[in-house]
């Protein structure tokens, strides 16, 4: 029988792996002619995630678990746990309830038809009216602006055939944007929509830092547009700045005891092109340390232990 991986990553999660699990468990029960593994991988949780974990897989060898180090991010984490599952097929998804189970039934089936990318896309969910806002905004700016055809509305969520994984790790990208990584195959996939829940127990650990990095991961891995929109930028600004200079010196020679310049104007221009140029100097900064984290080729996470691997 085909094997289906199923990845999950987790940080304190203890509200939900349990019944995440479960679920997930449930959806194979109706699935007999596959065979599955349900892989947790932990980014060093501080509270009884681990532990619930453990004791899924003393009484289900399905289950298994790595336990990285320390924390390494929402980024890392997850492709590590994705990179060492056995599955003809590997399904990814969060440990938070939010990405349903119940449609890896739905997935599969997208597969047996001959997808090798079958994407959850999520075009509404129930977040905060501001927060839904915010994200559609940018992720039409970053398709608008990205150099290839990402996938709309999609975070990663679906199911990867062995050989789309196997292509990811040769790429050994030490810090991927992977939902832009999959567009960049380009690998025809099927889209399947559902409307996101509501986190239901624990807390999100997407803060204003998390949102950000993903944000900025996704901008510098695949558009240009930011730098050369500087390099433009600079150029209009500067002639700008001569055609207000030539200006007020024709004024100035017109209307020599008449006109005068004060400091407001200097004022409001220095401020202006200081400001202007400190932007774009980030934007730089952002290209830079991407370039940086992938120079240094670190590994994606160091693990602490394995659980029902052989």
């Amino acid at each position: 029988m085909k094997l289906i991986s199923v990845v999950t990553g987790c940080f304190n999660e203890e509200e939900n792996v349990e019944e995440l699990y479960r679920r997930i468990r449930a959806q194979f029960e109706q699935l007999p002619g596959y065979q599955y593994e349900h892989i947790f991988i932990d980014n060093a949780s501080t509270d009884r995630t681990v532990e619930i974990v453990k004791a899924l897989a003393v009484s289900d060898p399905r289950v298994k678990l790595i336990v990285n180090a320390r924390n390494f991010g929402h980024i890392r984490s997850p492709l590590h746990g994705v990179l060492q599952a056995n599955g003809d097929a590997i399904i990814a998804m969060a440990s938070d309830l939010q990405d349903p189970p119940e449609l890896i039934p739905e997935f599969i089936a997208r597969w047996e038809a001959g997808y090798r990318v079958v994407a959850g896309v999520k075009p509404t969910s129930k977040d905060t009216f501001v927060l839904a806002l915010a994200r559609r905004l940018y992720y039409q700016t970053l398709g608008r602006i990205s150099d290839i055809k990402l996938i709309p509305n999609f975070t990663g969520f679906g199911l990867y055939d062995r050989s789309v994984i196997e292509i990811i790790r040769k790429i050994d990208d030490p810090y991927p944007y992977f939902r832009g990584l999959i567009a960049e195959l380009g690998f025809e996939y099927a889209a399947i929509p559902f409307e996101q829940p509501r986190r239901v127990r624990g807390v999100t650990k997407n803060n204003f830092y998390a949102l950000y990095d993903m944000a900025m991961l996704g901008i510098t891995s695949h558009s240009k547009l930011p730098v050369r929109l500087a390099t433009m930028a600079g150029f209009a600004l500067s002639i700008l700045s001569l055609l207000v200079s030539l200006t007020y010196l024709v004024l100035k020679l017109a209307f020599w005891d008449l006109f005068t310049l004060g400091t407001a104007p200097i004022l409001i221009s220095l401020f202006f092109f200081a400001s202007v140029q400190l932007f774009f100097i980030g934007i730089i900064g952002e290209y830079v340390a991407a370039i940086h984290t992938q120079v240094m080729k670190r590994p994606l996470v160091i693990e602490k232990e394995r659980v029902n691997f052989e």
